[in-house]
């Protein structure tokens, strides 16, 4: 009997280890894929969001049809790197972004805060979630879905978020909604705020700015 009641322990023991391992997993070089559902008229705009993270840098890459666009931004100092790819007009460009640059580039978006977990749950790409509420200063609302079995660190897609306990896996705003579709952990190679990849042309922020506005330049 005790001899069973011993083993029952140690199983028990084994079973714990085993799930408090799986709720610590922490991933600290990898891709993310969201997929992108639109509540608003959106032409144009990705069905799907990949975002790679090494540490505290991470870039996110849009595939924008004629152009593909790279955004890289370093979580710790806030700067930025923004690539451009415009195969058609034969172009590479290439801007560094101070954190003021940053901050401008998302001023128009909301802010959120007010996070509150609701205490429910449920399954969402495969890890456990919990459900929060949040609010914006433009006077929406929003919910989102959160797990502590995976450690990410905080990266371009999730930064609005730091505030909730958890990787982000759900967002639901009254524009769109933003699904986990998949966490690969795995080498993404040198990701740099600072370094422009070779064949891409350097400009100022300030003219890759009037190239936007110009649509592209063409």
């Amino acid at each position: 009997m005790f001899k069973s009641i011993k083993t029952s322990v140690v199983a028990l023991i084994l079973v714990s280890t085993a799930i408090i391992a799986h709720a610590q997993k922490k991933i600290n070089e990898g891709t993310l894929v969201y997929g992108m559902k639109y509540k608003i008229d959106a032409p144009g705009a990705p069905a799907e969001q990949k975002v790679k993270f090494n540490g505290d840098i991470s870039k996110l890459e849009l595939d924008l049809g004629p152009a593909s666009v790279g955004i890289f931004m370093d979580n710790k100092s806030g700067n930025g790197l923004l690539l451009v790819d415009i195969p058609v007009a034969q172009k590479q460009l290439a801007s560094k972004m101070t954190k003021a640059d940053m901050e401008e580039q998302n001023a128009a978006r909301p802010k959120y805060s007010d996070f509150k977990a609701t205490g429910e749950k449920k399954i969402v790409g495969g890890y456990n979630a919990e459900k929060y509420t949040f609010k914006d200063d433009k006077g929406g609302t929003g919910e989102l879905w959160a797990t502590t079995d995976v450690d990410v660190p905080v990266n371009i897609a999730t930064a609005d978020f730091k505030e909730v306990k958890g990787f982000i896996v759900l967002v639901e705003t009254s524009a769109a909604t933003v699904t986990l579709k998949s966490v690969t952990e795995g080498k993404v190679g040198e990701l740099s705020v600072t370094k422009i990849p070779a064949g891409y042309d350097e400009i100022t922020y300030a003219e890759m700015k009037a190239l936007q506005q110009q649509g592209g330049g063409e």
